[in-house]
């Protein structure tokens, strides 16, 4: 199925495009991308999972392949029901022009 999809760049990955594990069973939809688009630094993809239709991420380096069809992944089976919940982020840029990922419920002067 994959072999013959022409490579999308993350950017263009369509909204809602199913995902697959290695085996090509679908394991849900993409919601979400995880990235710096500017930096062109990507991090994952959100997906509302078939099986619960919790929202859980897939980091990068997990996702093999995404194409018009349909994001490929090399999860197992097993690795579909451990995948961590979404948690929101907020990014903050920091003084020396690096970006520092910080989880809403931390405190906003700490460490200032």
């Amino acid at each position: 199925m994959f072999e013959t999809e022409a490579a999308l760049a993350w950017p263009a990955m369509p909204y809602r495009a199913p995902v697959y594990a290695a085996d090509t069973s679908e394991i849900g939809s993409a919601e979400s991308l995880l990235g710096d688009e500017d930096a062109d630094i990507f991090h994952g993809i959100v997906v509302k999972r078939r099986e619960d239709r919790k929202l859980v991420e897939i980091p990068a380096v997990r996702i093999k392949k995404i194409t018009a069809a349909g994001v490929l992944t090399d999860l197992g089976s097993d690795d579909v029901g451990a995948l961590q919940p979404y948690r929101e982020e907020r990014w903050y840029h920091i003084g020396w022009g690096g970006l520092f990922r910080k989880h809403p419920e931390w405190d906003r002067t700490s460490g200032t």
